[in-house]
């Protein structure tokens, strides 16, 4: 049977990033993806200009119809947004045993607040320890860790937060490097960076494909250094010439490995 994999996040209406991105991330992975959208933005490459947040009841209403027909061999979180929504997410997945990528979509990339303020502390409390590993890039990881310290410093802060593993992407980072520490091990995880302007969606792609290679069987630290491989071509062919902003990855033309 082919893996199944699911994205708890929310809409881009520019289809550059949220459940699109790891829709097009989870075919290109070779997974059949499935989605519970939480929230549904009004956003383009340059920025959200508004944001609806979808009833909890409805987002289990989501999961629960998946979860009972299809089935779920790994999940992944994004954008969340709201207390309500990060209580009832954590609720659904607690004691199901699935491997998860939490992925602590706090701000994006145009600036637009993705997670209320208020949540951030719940999402730490309630999600971090269901997960398999979170996945923030540089400057989320330092705002979740309260610290400006180095990659490796940071990733075994956030599993002092209570997550099993923490993976700090270096989309941001001076060095094109993401940095992953497994609980025991730090392991650096090289990637190619390109000089594109087409990076919206990227940090989307990485986490979804991270979730659908776990949902293949891989271990971690084959997951985590296929999901940086595919999320930097997907850079590479990503589109500049699509809106005014940055421009959209392009996952569909990589040999996900």
């Amino acid at each position: 049977m082919v893996p199944r994999c699911i994205t708890i996040a929310g809409s881009d209406s520019g289809g550059g990033a949220g459940i699109q991105a790891d829709l097009k991330a989870f075919a290109a992975a070779g997974v059949h993806g499935r989605s519970a959208i939480v929230a549904i933005t009004a956003q383009n490459t340059r920025e959200v200009t508004a944001v609806h947040e979808l009833p909890p009841w409805f987002v289990q209403a989501q999961l629960d119809a998946v979860a009972s027909d299809i089935g779920i061999d790994a999940a992944k979180t994004g954008m969340l947004y709201s207390r309500a929504i990060v209580e009832t997410v954590a609720e659904w997945l607690e004691g199901r045993g699935l491997p998860l990528v939490v992925d602590p979509v706090v701000v994006a990339s145009s600036g637009a607040r993705l997670l209320e303020d208020e949540a951030v502390d719940l999402l730490v409390r309630r999600l971090f320890p269901l997960a398999t590993v979170v996945t923030p890039n540089l400057l989320e990881a330092r705002a979740l860790a309260g610290s400006d310290g180095a990659p490796a410093e940071l990733a075994e802060a956030l599993v002092g937060l209570g997550a099993p593993a923490a993976l700090v992407t270096g989309g941001h980072g001076e060095e094109a490097v993401d940095h992953l520490f497994d609980g025991r091990e730090h392991h650096e995880i090289p990637f190619e960076r390109s000089d594109v302007p087409a990076t919206h969606g990227a940090g989307c792609t990485h986490s979804a494909t991270l979730a659908a290679l776990l949902a293949r069987g891989c271990s971690l630290l084959e997951a985590a250094r296929g999901a940086a491989a595919a999320a930097s071509r997907a850079v590479t062919l990503g589109h500049p010439e699509i809106g005014s902003g940055d421009g959209p990855v392009d996952v569909l033309g990589v040999s996900v490995q």
